[in-house]
């Protein structure tokens, strides 16, 4: 399939998702990143979910960092530049929706990509070699290819992988790994 086409199915099989559904999967997905070995790193940027599009809560991953004194950081973006900004989270950090229902910091202590060790990688489809679809705006293929090379790029996703996603650019960042409810994927073997 393409990526128009994945797009429409993905976003229709998550509506079909009860509220109930996506908590309980969310916290299946923590429960999996517990098993990745990352917990030296410092600097991990997590998506706060749109919860419109039914996307995968992310306020689990962002206690689980807490719980581990880990520096989290968010981003707000520029849809004009197409370009992302990152801010440390603290609690004084002011969450705001913007005109596309995404919530975002309002403003902050900024954080250089450079410093950005993990990222949680929103998605609606991804395929068997880490290759991903998203929204089709390229905010995260932008911030992931300014991130250094080492920086760890995990999906996080309600369903399992597709066999083949027969339209990606040269330009694409492939995830390192992906996580589900029931899978744990590393892409980094092949």
């Amino acid at each position: 399939m393409n990526k128009k086409e994945l797009r429409l199915k993905y976003k229709e099989l998550r509506q079909n998702l009860s509220e109930n559904d996506i908590d309980k999967m969310s916290l299946e997905i923590v429960n999996t990143i517990l098993k990745l070995d990352i917990w030296d790193k410092v600097y991990f940027h997590v998506f706060l979910p749109i919860e419109e599009q039914k996307e995968v809560n992310t306020e689990f991953v962002l206690h689980l960092l807490q719980g581990k004194d880990k520096e989290i950081v968010v981003s707000k973006a520029d849809f004009d530049t197409r370009e992302m900004t990152h801010f440390l989270l603290t609690d004084n950090t002011k969450i705001k929706k913007n005109e596309y229902n995404i919530p975002e910091p309002v403003d902050g202590i900024e954080v250089p990509t450079h410093k950005i060790d993990v990222v949680f990688v929103p998605l609606l489809a991804y395929d068997k070699i880490g290759n991903r679809v998203g929204y089709g705006k390229g905010f995260y293929d932008k911030f992931l290819s300014e991130c250094k090379p080492e920086t760890i790029k995990i999906g996080l996703s309600f369903f399992e992988p597709e066999e083949f996603i027969s339209d990606v650019f040269e330009n694409d960042i492939r995830l390192d790994f992906c996580l589900t409810p029931k899978l744990f994927i590393n892409f980094n073997i092949y």
